[in-house]
């Protein structure tokens, strides 16, 4: 567990939080494990899981063009849990991957009670709608 505490005081979406709550917060996650090739989330699909890749690599693909890769301290699955939509993107393991994830209502609790992760998650979101207004325009 404190490798996983240390891990997630490398993520620029808990470095307000303090060592205590970090605790908590790998208390809850749970480890998941993926094969090279291997969907996690699916595009258009429902999804209740935030993910935090603890090793390895994935790629995030729309409309099945790959349009960011993803390593260890990144995350994904925020935007489903938001707005409790569709998954946004498919995420497949490009490598064998190790992430640690959470619940949609684990994950709100946890943002209700410490709002100092909601502006990094906010400014995670603005990046990645700008993302896709700049690709929208570039079709």
């Amino acid at each position: 567990m404190a490798d996983l505490v240390q891990s997630l005081k490398t993520v620029p979406l808990f470095a307000g939080v303090g060592d205590r709550e970090l605790k908590r917060l790998a208390n809850v996650m749970r480890e998941s494990r993926f094969n090279e090739g291997e969907a996690i989330t699916t595009e258009g699909r429902s999804g209740i899981g935030f993910f935090l890749i603890e090793d390895g690599n994935a790629s995030v693909s729309l409309h099945g063009e790959i349009i960011r890769t993803l390593g260890p301290g990144d995350h994904f699955g925020e935007i489903a849990l938001i707005d409790e939509g569709p998954r946004s993107a498919t995420v497949t393991a490009g490598t064998d991957l190790r992430c640690r994830g959470m619940a949609a209502w684990e994950f709100r609790s946890f943002v209700q009670e410490h709002p100092e992760v909601a502006w990094p998650l906010l400014q995670t979101l603005a990046s990645r709608l700008r993302e896709a207004e700049v690709r929208g325009a570039d079709e």
